[in-house]
């Protein structure tokens, strides 16, 4: 909240600088530049001082509500905490229900690796018990 309260400060303080002065400005006139840049410059600064106002608007917006009291914030909390604690017991059962599938992937690639060398020296191969 602290970060939207500075671009807050740093937008309103945008707003309320010190008009600029047109009457220094200095132009190299050509074919292509208009006859009045100041109005142009008045043109561009009023579109930005609209994006602006539409950015202070939505910085106010994003703030918490009056309504978000420490009791709300409190229950709130408490949800989470529950819906964490709820997947925390989802991820352990996917991770005990992965070991157990790693384990049997293993066995096989060791029957699989064993019937491979028997047929490799000659041996006959002869069926592992299956594990039930």
């Amino acid at each position: 909240m602290a970060d939207r309260l500075t671009q807050l400060q740093d937008a309103v303080n945008s707003q309320c600088a010190p008009p600029a002065s047109f009457s220094n400005i200095q132009t190299a006139i050509n074919k292509d530049q208009p006859a009045n840049p100041t109005e142009e410059y008045a043109q561009l600064f009023a579109a930005l001082i609209a994006r602006t106002a539409k950015d202070v608007d939505v910085l106010i917006d994003s703030l918490p509500s009056e309504e978000s009291t420490a009791v709300l914030q409190a229950a709130s909390l408490r949800q989470l905490e529950e819906e964490n604690h709820d997947a925390a017991a989802r991820l352990e059962e996917v991770v005990f229900r992965g070991d157990v599938l790693l384990e049997k992937i293993q066995s096989a690639l060791a029957d699989i690796a064993q019937s491979q060398l028997r047929t490799r020296n000659g041996a006959p191969s002869q069926p592992s018990p299956v594990e039930s």
